[in-house]
């Protein structure tokens, strides 16, 4: 009971101390108050950014793996990726029937062309690919249906568009579905409008772009050098645990048919969504924590500040302390009180930092379009720090306030 009078008493004394200097514990507070509010802020652009990405990666398909074309030797000319296609629709029919870990496949073929509806005309991709696309990508339409395997038997002129497509070539509220438009000037029906679904981590907008059966883009539209090459392979594992299996398993076939030697170079990449998540996720880290590490100085910046003002304090209130301790007050009575002064001086201003952090990015998130994610534990731990930056550096000066000779203390003028 004693002691909590004791430590009542000692806060109120030392609330009624700070008082009296309000500026310059205004002042001291500041360098907390900022350093608090930029870690949280630096935090939440940096686990917002992560959050985005790896939503973007997860909205590109379910347990996706991707096979791109690797680097070729022709006539002794080396070319990367975009000069001769390695891969062919024999391929991806070939992943879907041999491999066990693999649930569907689809292809594609891409081109950059302009599409033209009445007065209005866009450019945009062009890609053709299988009825699989829609569960593959996992890419419905919202609107009208995708196309049939029928559709692509026939190499119907059926397509469906993205969400900038249509917002480029229909007015507000004009429905595309059954429309007629051209593209690279042959007549094409708009069957479908696929779900929006947001640039890419890279800033590659997804929904700019029409579907069309691989058949039509490869013999009505786009052509081809080859019969039967394609730009890319989407390939759906059976569930996350197989992704793994799935790729050795494309890879060891590839090799087959491709017929690659083992000192050969792969003519091939099996790319998996969860490696990129992964990479992702490591470099957010990386920035996350150099954003926290600039933040954090400006919290020790408040801290040697604190223990300043208050080496300040203990000189201009020497007397004050040599009466207290004339009338019985102990050395730990002192030095608690001095203690407790520096502590509520970096948890108001720790306080006050959260609630400007938090508004700090929530206005980023608003004003500059920049994806921001409150972290609990960041907001909590800079909060608990800064009460640890007050102990530690209000230390020094309560402990010299403490060790004072009451005599000597009580001439001092």
């Amino acid at each position: 009971m004693m002691r909590m009078k004791l430590l009542r008493l000692t806060l109120r004394t030392a609330l009624r101390a700070l008082r009296r200097n309000k500026l310059r514990s205004g002042l001291t507070m500041l360098g907390i108050i900022i350093g608090v509010a930029a870690v949280i802020t630096m935090v939440s652009i940096g686990q917002g950014a992560d959050a985005a990405v790896q939503q973007q990666i997860k909205s590109m398909g379910s347990n996706l793996l991707m096979v791109v074309p690797g680097a070729t030797t022709s006539a002794g000319v080396r070319s990367g990726w975009g000069g001769v296609s390695t891969l062919t629709v024999a391929d991806g029919n070939a992943i879907k029937k041999e491999c066990p870990s693999v649930a569907d496949v689809t292809y594609i073929r891409r081109q950059i062309v302009q599409v033209v509806n009445g007065d209005l005309n866009w450019s945009t991709v062009a890609q053709g690919s299988t009825p699989a696309f829609e569960k593959v990508r996992s890419w419905p339409a919202v609107r009208g249906s995708f196309f049939t395997q029928r559709d692509e038997e026939s190499a119907a002129r059926v397509a469906l568009l993205g969400q900038t497509v249509v917002d480029h070539l229909f007015g507000p509220g004009e429905d595309p579905v059954g429309a007629s438009i051209r593209i690279k000037d042959k007549p094409f029906q708009v069957i479908g409008v696929l779900e929006a679904k947001g640039q890419t981590g890279w800033g590659q907008d997804q929904d700019d772009l029409v579907v069309m059966p691989f058949s039509t883009a490869e013999r009505r539209v786009l052509g081809t050098q080859f019969i039967g090459t394609v730009d890319m392979i989407f390939v759906s594992a059976v569930s996350p645990d197989e992704i793994d299996d799935a790729m050795k398993q494309i890879t060891a076939l590839l090799h087959e048919r491709h017929r690659i030697q083992p000192d050969q170079e792969d003519d091939f990449t099996v790319r998996s969504l969860t490696d990129m998540a992964k990479a992702s996720e490591s470099a957010s880290k990386v920035m996350t924590s150099l954003l926290l590490s600039v933040a954090s100085i400006s919290l020790l910046v408040g801290g040697i500040g604190i223990m300043n003002i208050l080496l300040v304090s203990v000189t201009e209130r020497t007397r004050e302390i040599g009466i207290r301790m004339a009338v019985g007050a102990k050395g730990r009575h002192i030095l608690l009180q001095f203690l407790v002064e520096a502590i509520t001086l970096s948890m108001v201003g720790g306080l006050a930092g959260a609630v400007v952090g938090i508004v700090g990015a929530k206005l980023i998130s608003y004003l500059a379009g920049w994806p921001t994610l409150l972290s609990v534990p960041a907001v909590a731990g800079s909060f608990l720090f800064s009460g640890a930056v007050g102990v530690f550096f209000g230390f020094y000066p309560a402990r010299k306030a403490s060790r004072l000779d009451p005599i000597a203390a009580l001439r001092y003028e």
